[in-house]
Order: structure tokens, then sequence, then C-alpha cells
């Protein structure tokens, strides 16, 4: 099939990273093994890591439930713009909103501040599903129980809320998971996570065989984390979210409970939006006083697009055929494949890169200390996206038009060039703006992996907030959403396109 060595390549890139570190770990033997696990400080690690993730899993539960609540079932005025407001936390990357905190003059750190940013950072992620699990429920058992003599809110309590949980606590499971992969917020608020200790293993001591056992604690509470989000997910399937009635949602009036509701949701907007800009820029103006390094700055900001454009690029290319697979033959195998490729989405950026590191140095010694090796973790991090938006976007195009062009006495490849990519080419096109956004905020892999003297601005944030140099670091913080705004604003336009061509 000539999808199916592409895709084996696809899958191989994304298994590269975790084969070499198990690969690693084993070379070192039972007593390194050993040596680590039973360490006290790994123990510490893992409680730390542990404690800061059900924190903030628990925090944007039951934060964002009733946050939720208001934006899809009250009389809230100006519901757009507070939504707005929820939902823009996403696109300022949690080592930035770390640099703001701990710039001002509260001087957040540790457990309390890692808690408060990476919850602030991750809400979205549970408002967002339940919003739309709550619009598009069916009203029909509301409005059962609303006849059997239920109050509006006794109903809500009773029979909405229930049915839109597992929307939200797979949006909460998945706060969990960014907190495990998390490096630049906790570097920068001196908390002590496994990421952070395996970053500091790697440049203190360089012991591959530790460093690579250290590692794979951390997978292992990845894999134990991602079984159990795919295990809520599961059970959100055989609930009834979805619209099953073509109706609004109904909404309830907030009546006494309305100032309370909208100092509720200001707060919010001030923590997570307005706090970083009141604080970014007063750095700035600070920073100004004692000059702005120009060229520093301007050259972090060409690494950042370059090495953002390199990696979309070659992401996408790998995901290609993978996406058309999936869409085009669909089966077991190909699910297996899925998973396979999906390997990235488990690990974090810290993992990934210490990974291929020791790939580097074993096998592929030239490509250590280069762009290319920094463009493939990039790849292995990102294949998911590009994946999931190339597959969704093949099976809008009607596969009889591929039959009809081979018919006609096209290659398998040649139908795909001249007719199912043209009609994929804008949901391609929003996977590569996808990729290339969370490229320029990715941190921990670009830290391991940069050649010497190339910077990016997460980078150049990173090394001046690490020695509390905040004014300087503030030029870069502006510059990095300033420049991630620009794929965002192009992702969203493109969403909207697609949107519009369903109807």
């Amino acid at each position: 099939m000539a999808l199916l060595l592409p895709t084996l390549v696809a899958v191989g890139v994304a298994l590269l990273p975790v084969a070499y570190l198990v690969v690693r770990a084993t070379e070192a033997g039972w007593e390194t093994w050993q040596e680590v696990l039973a360490r006290p400080r790994t123990l510490e690690l893992v409680v730390n890591t542990l404690v800061l993730g059900f924190l903030v899993t628990a925090t944007t539960l039951l934060a964002g439930v009733p946050t939720a609540w208001l934006l899809a079932r009250t009389q809230l005025r100006m519901r757009g713009m507070w939504s707005v407001f929820a939902a823009l936390p996403l696109a300022i990357p949690s080592y930035v909103a770390a640099f703001v905190w701990v710039s001002s003059p509260l001087r957040l750190q540790g457990l309390f501040g890692s808690w408060l940013i990476l919850s602030l950072s991750t809400l979205p992620l549970v408002i967002l599903p339940t919003v739309t699990a709550l619009m598009t429920s069916d009203r029909t058992h509301e409005e059962v129980a609303r006849t059997l003599g239920l109050s509006s809110w006794a109903t809500a309590f009773r029979v909405t809320l229930p049915r839109a949980m597992p929307a939200a606590t797979a949006g909460a499971l998945l706060a969990f998971l960014y907190v495990l992969f998390d490096f630049g917020a906790v570097s920068i608020l001196r908390y002590e996570t496994l990421t952070r200790a395996l970053f500091a293993t790697y440049r203190a001591s360089f012991d591959r065989g530790a460093t690579a056992v250290l590692a794979l604690v951390l997978v292992a509470l990845t894999v134990a984390a991602v079984f159990v989000e795919r295990r809520v997910r599961g059970r959100a399937g055989r609930h009834r979210v979805g619209s099953g009635s073509p109706r609004n949602a109904q909404t309830v009036p907030l009546g006494r409970w309305a100032p309370v509701a909208y100092a509720w949701l200001t707060l919010l907007a001030f923590l997570g939006i307005g706090v970083p800009a009141i604080s970014l820029t007063n750095s700035v103006l600070t920073g100004q006083q004692g000059g702005v390094d120009a060229a520093e700055l301007l050259s972090a900001t060409a690494v950042t697009a370059w090495v953002a454009f390199l990696g979309a690029i070659v992401t996408v290319a790998l995901a290609l055929p993978v996406g058309i697979l999936l869409a085009r033959y669909p089966g077991r195998r190909t699910a297996v494949l899925e998973q396979f490729a999906y390997a990235g989405h488990a690990l974090p950026g810290i993992v990934v890169g210490l990974g291929l590191v020791f790939f580097a140095l074993s096998v592929a010694q030239p490509l250590y200390q280069t762009i290319a090796l920094l463009v493939l973790a990039y790849a292995v991090l990102f294949l998911p996206k590009a994946i999931g938006a190339t597959r969704s976007a093949v099976e809008t195009a009607p596969p009889v038009l591929d039959e009809v062009a081979r018919s006609l006495g096209r290659s398998t490849w040649g139908a795909i060039r001249s007719v199912t990519l043209p009609l994929a080419a804008p949901g391609v096109a929003a996977g590569a703006l996808l990729v290339l956004l969370s490229i320029m905020k990715e941190l921990p892999a670009t830290l391991v992996l940069r050649p010497t003297g190339v910077d990016t601005l997460a980078t150049e944030l990173w090394t001046r907030t690490n020695v509390a140099a905040y004014s300087a670091a503030a030029p870069f913080a502006v510059a990095l959403v300033l420049v991630a705004v620009v794929p965002a604003f192009l992702l969203s336009r493109a969403y909207g396109r697609l949107g519009e061509g369903d109807q």
C-alpha cells in the first residue's frame, strides 16, 4: 500500500524517544534502577508532582464547572465577552504567566504560586468542553424534571450538571496531564517536580542511566494519567451529552446572585488576563529605562519563527500519510498505528528531548546539536495535532472522487495529489497553524536540544527569569505573545471559514 511505508516512518519517529530511553535505562542495569528509585529525593519529587497535579485538577474542576454553568445556562449579560475572557488564558504560555507573577510585587513562588498559575492556565480546559456539553445537552430530560415539580436550580443540580460532568472531568484530567508536562512555570517559580529535576540532572551530571530511569518514572505517571483520561472519555461517550432536541438550552435568571456571578467572572478575567497585561506593560517600561537589546530580541524572534516554520512543515509532512490512511482505510490495524503515532501525546517535552539526545549520541552523532534534531522533537511532540486535523479534513472529501481518479489511470498518490489534498487543504492548513503556534510556545525540548548559541523567545525568557532579570525578560515575553497572536488569529479565521463551509 502506497500510504503504509510513510505511515510506518511517521510511527517510527514518534516512538524513537521512548524507545531509546528504555534502551538506555536497560543498559544502566538493575543497580541503577534500585539506586534511583530508592532515593528519598525521587519519592519527594513524585509526591511534589502529584500534589501539585491533584491541587490543580481539583481547582479547575471546582472553579470551571460553575463558570461554565454561568456562561452556558444563565441569563448573563455580554455573554460573548465573558466567554472570550474565559478562553484567553490558553493563549498565554504557563511560563509567561509564571514570569508575570514572580516579577510582580507579590513575588509568588513555590507550591502556592505553581498551583495558582497552573490553575489559571488550565482552567479553560475544563470550562470550554463543559460549556459545550451544557449548551448541547438534550432539553427533554430537563423538561421532564420540571413537570415532576423540580425547580430550575434543582433541575440543574440533579439533571443537567450530572450529564455534563464527564466532559468536565475529562478536561480536569487534561489539566493534570498539563501539570505533569510543565517545566517552565515550575522552574521559574522554584517548585521541585520531576520535570525540573530531570533537566537539572541532565545539565549537572549527564548521568545517562540515572536520567533515563528518572524520565521513565515520569513516563509511567503520564501513561497512568492518559489511561484514566481515556477511561473517563470513554464513559463520557456512553453518556448522552449531544443535542437530541434542536432547541436552544434553557437559561435561568441570576436574580440576587447576579453581583456574585459578575464579581467571580471579573476576578477570573483579572487574574488570568488583566494581571499579565498590566505586569508585562510595567516590566517593559521598566526594562526600557535600562535599555533593550534589540539585536538579541530580533534574533530570538527570527529563530522562533524559523524553527516553528520548519517544525510545522516536517510535522505536517509526516502526518499527511497517517491522516489519509486513517480516514480512507479505518480498521483494527490502522487503529494500532494511530495509537503508536500518538505516542508523543503521552510524553512530556523534557522526556522527548532526553530521548533524542540519547539517540543522537548513540546512533546519529552528526544530528547532535543541530536544528534538524530540534525539528524532529517538535514532530514527535505535535504529530497528533497534525494527524487529527488531516484526518478530519480528509474525511470531508468524498472517497468516490479518489476512486474515479484511479479509474482514469491515476496512481494512489496521483489521486491524492490531484483530488484529496486540494479538497482537504483548508483543514490541513489549520492543523499546520495549530502546530506552528504550539512550537512557538514550546520550552523544555527546546532547552535540551537547541544548538549552542541558538535561542528562541521562550529560551531567552527562561534564561533571564532564571537569574531574576525580570525587566530584561519582559520584552521577550511580550514579543512571544505578539508573535503567537499571528498564527492564533489565522487559526481562528481558518476554523471560521471551515465552519461556514459546513453550513
